[in-house]
Order: structure tokens, then sequence, then C-alpha cells
């Protein structure tokens, strides 16, 4: 019999187990917690850093969106600006003002809208920039204002000045032209009261012996036609040489003409007319005597003869006689 040991209490001695049995490996538990925590710690850092670049990204999208916003607000402005220059620019110039410096600002502000359109403006501190100087237009706007409001003050004072200056000189020119139609009319007045007028008509005939028949008379009693008369006094009538016309018209209303004795033509009434015969006499404003003497020539046609003195274009008496 094999000697065994013997358990110590009263078992029986468990045999040896073989060295190539599988050996089982127990995990501290406090290592697998660690492997998690880092699991844990690995994903959450991802997961910020995705959230991180996510709200950048929008922040960013939002940043693109209000500048943009803010450029498009820009160019509208400036647009609204640009107009109410034109306005300004076109009131200021009807009333009479300077616009030079306007023309200068509106050529900026539209360099302004063509930099904004080719977005060559994108960055914070020139949209800021550019805010103030649209700022600075719209003050420009509101100055002019004030300088439209003065020059249609000026403006209304000047039309009021002038509507008196034109009353006045419309009064003044009626004043004016009243006392030309006073001049006008005196001075017709004095034409006509300074025309000559005839008096003492009388007409003869004169024979060979120097015998006179007066107002009828035969053919064989005219060798010559005496026409006689007197310039009326006349204190208005200038003192001058006058021209005396005259004209005997025949029973046919034919002027008796002979250019070997004096016959001629004048201007009457803007038409050339026959005279029989004319003298120059100086008028001195007294009564004068005048005497016509027209030589028969040959016999003249029984009837009554008609005869007219003129002097400067007007008649200023007649008379007639008669041949038997």
């Amino acid at each position: 019999m094999d000697n065994k040991p013997e358990n110590r209490a009263g078992g029986s001695t468990p045999q040896k187990k073989s060295d190539h049995s599988p050996v089982t490996v127990v995990k501290d538990p406090k290592s697998n917690m660690g492997l998690v925590i880092a699991l844990i710690i690995v994903i959450l850092l991802a997961a910020a850093t995705g959230v991180y670049f996510f709200l950048k990204g929008e922040r960013l999208a939002e940043e693109k969106a209000d500048t943009e916003k803010e450029l498009q607000q820009a160019y509208y402005d400036l647009d609204s600006i640009g107009s109410q220059l034109d306005e300004k620019i076109l009131t200021i110039r009807q009333l009479g003002g300077d616009v030079d410096s306007l023309v200068a600002v509106k050529a900026e502000l539209e360099n302004e809208k063509s930099r904004l359109r080719r977005r060559e403006i994108n960055q914070t501190n020139q949209i800021k920039a550019l805010k103030e100087r649209v700022g600075g237009y719209k003050e420009l706007l509101v100055a002019k204002d004030e300088e439209i409001k003065k020059l249609e003050e000026m403006n209304t004072e000047l039309v009021a000045e002038n509507t008196e200056l034109k009353d006045t000189k419309n009064k003044l020119s009626q004043t004016i032209s009243d006392l030309n139609n006073e001049k006008t009319e005196l001075q017709e007045q004095v034409a006509a009261a300074s025309q000559l007028k005839l008096e003492d008509f009388m007409v003869y005939a004169v024979n060979k012996r120097g015998k006179e028949y007066k107002n009828e008379f035969r053919n064989r009693q005219i060798e010559q036609i005496k026409i006689q008369f007197s310039l009326a006094e006349n204190k208005v009538a200038p003192i001058e040489g006058k021209e005396i016309i005259l004209r005997v018209l025949g029973i046919d209303n034919n002027v008796l003409f002979d250019v070997t004795r004096g016959s001629g033509t004048f201007t009457l009434d803007g038409r050339e007319e026959f005279f029989t015969a004319k003298q120059e006499v100086l008028y001195d404003r007294n009564k004068q005597q005048v005497i016509f003497l027209y030589d028969k020539g040959s016999d003249y046609d029984k009837g009554v003869y008609k005869v007219e003195v003129y002097t400067d274009q007007y008649l200023i008496g007649k008379g007639n006689f008669t041949v038997k």
C-alpha cells in the first residue's frame, strides 16, 4: 500500500494538478474603469471640438450675412443720399446758390457706390468708416436744407422787391406812356395849330393891257391868271421858309401843267402828284400876301376851274374861277 499523507482535517489529500491545465487571469476592476473614463473623455473632446467648429462656422456665416446686410444697407443709404444730393443741387442752382462743393461731394459718393458694387469694401473697419461717411453725408444734407431755406427766404425777399420794383416800373412806364401820349397829342395840337391857312382868296384874269377881271371871265380877257391870297397870322407856327405849291385843275379834273412855266411834281399822301406852279416864301407868323401869275398858253375850256394851295404836304386853302 502506498503511504498517502492524510488530511489534517480528516479528509483525503487532494491531488496536484498537471502543469498543462489552462490558467485563468483575473483582471483588476479598477483598471477597467480607467479605460472607460479615458474613452469617454476622448469622445467628449471630439464632440466638443465638433461643436466648437460648428458654432464657429455658424458665427462666421452670421458675420458674413451681417456684413453683406451692412454693405447692402450702406449702398441703399448712399443711393438715397445721392438722389437727395441731386435734388439739393438742382434746387440750390435754381435759387442762384453755389453748387460746386455739392457736385464734388456727389462725385465722391458715386465713387463709394462703385467700390461697393465691386465689393472692394468688406473689412469691419472699412465698413465702420463707410458708415461714418454716410453719417457725414446725412449731416451735409441737413446743412444744405438750412442753406436752401435761407436761399428761399432771400429769393422770397428778392421776388417781393422785384415785384415792388416791377410795379413801380409799370407805374413809371404808364406815366411815361401817358406823358408821351400827352406829348404826342400836344405835338399834334401844336402841329395842327401851326398849320397855315389862307385868307382873302381871289382869282383874276389879266388881259394884255393889264386890266383885271375877277373870278369870272372869257378866254379873250385872259393873258395871265392871277391867283392872290394871304397867309393868315399864326403865332405858334415856326418862322421858316415855306414852299407854296399851286394846283389849277381844269373841268376834266386834270392839272394845268407846263414845265416851261414852272410846273412839276410833289409828294402828297405818299403819291406823286402834278402841280401847276410853286414859289418860296419866308413866313414870319404875320399875315402876308402871296401872288401867283400863270401865263395862259392855249385857250381854256369853258367851265369851272378849281384852285388848290399846299405847303408841307397839306392843303392850306382852295378856291375856284369860271371861264365863260
